[in-house]
């Protein structure tokens, strides 16, 4: 099977190394084609345009930053939908709308063609270690069938509905992520505060009732004021951004959501929001 892999970053050049080493045939797309040359040393064919990338594929990944994004490399002249053949699948793994996926999904069904909408979790570590989260939306068929695209990308892989409940699951994770990593930040701030060493803390509180994967992923580098980011604090607003709307489109109240987006973009503009999504107890650090 042949793969084209449109947004081949942070997460995609992982992604693409694992489809790689499960057999699949790699054709990739690259908007800065000298960030790709070890992949493609290592065997994926690169192409100058995504036409090129799509007419050479029976399946079609992306996974690219922003809502815009994705409409520019689906809906442009030059874009996916643009080049399609019958029978072929499109995957999208970007965090995006849900009313965005179920746009492609119904206009990819008019050019007999299946779209998934396939946000993952996990961050760059699961990318890289294969072991990402995989929410699903769109035809069950289309999920079955591309089952062992799936698999050689991710390990919780599972179908949530049609189209754009994939997108939904991707929304109520990041939801969570909100909470918990502000609950984090604010009890480090409150610990630090007390004259408690963090590093004790940690390692007190890890394997307790407060331990998270948050928790593991981003405390030691809280502690370290590492914020080198494995996901960006400006993406992480963007998925905020869309659960809030999505929020208020059906009249929810999302208080938690809405007041940790606040701080975030309070911190993205002093310029902060190419750092990772730990950064936000700079937030309380000012703030206090």
């Amino acid at each position: 099977m042949k793969i084209g892999f449109i947004g081949v970053g942070i997460m995609g050049k992982p992604m693409v190394r694992n489809l790689m080493k499960a057999g699949f045939e790699l054709h990739i797309y690259a908007r800065h084609p000298e960030k790709v040359r070890d992949v493609v040393k290592e065997g994926a064919t690169l192409h100058e345009s995504i036409a090129s990338c799509v007419e050479n594929s029976d399946v079609v990944i992306s996974i690219v930053g922003f809502p815009e994004d994705v409409e520019e490399v689906y809906f442009g002249p030059d874009g996916i939908l643009a080049h399609v053949r019958p029978g072929m699948y499109l995957i999208d793994m970007t965090t995006t709308s849900p009313s965005l996926a179920q746009r492609i999904y119904n206009e990819a069904k008019a050019l007999n063609v299946s779209a998934l909408d396939a946000p993952v979790t996990g961050g760059e570590t699961g990318a890289t270690a294969g072991t990402l989260s995989i929410l699903v939306g769109g035809d069950k068929e289309a999920f079955d069938t591309m089952a062992d695209v799936f698999s050689a990308m991710g390990t919780n892989i599972n179908y949530l509905g049609q189209a754009g409940k994939g997108q939904h699951g991707k929304m109520t994770n990041q939801i969570m992520i909100a909470g918990s990593l502000a609950g984090i930040c604010e009890a480090f701030y409150y610990a630090q505060q007390e004259g408690l060493d963090l590093e004790t803390l940690l390692k007190s509180v890890s394997t307790g009732a407060a331990g998270s994967k948050q928790l593991d992923f981003c405390g030691q580098k809280i502690i370290n004021e590492d914020y080198t980011p494995s996901f960006f604090m400006k993406h992480f607003i963007k998925d905020m951004k869309i659960a809030r709307d999505e929020a208020e489109m059906k009249g929810m109240n999302l208080d938690v959501l809405s007041t940790i987006l606040d701080h975030y973009q309070e911190l993205e503009a002093q310029g902060d929001g190419n750092l990772g999504t730990q950064a936000l107890i700079k937030y309380y650090k000012k703030e206090n």
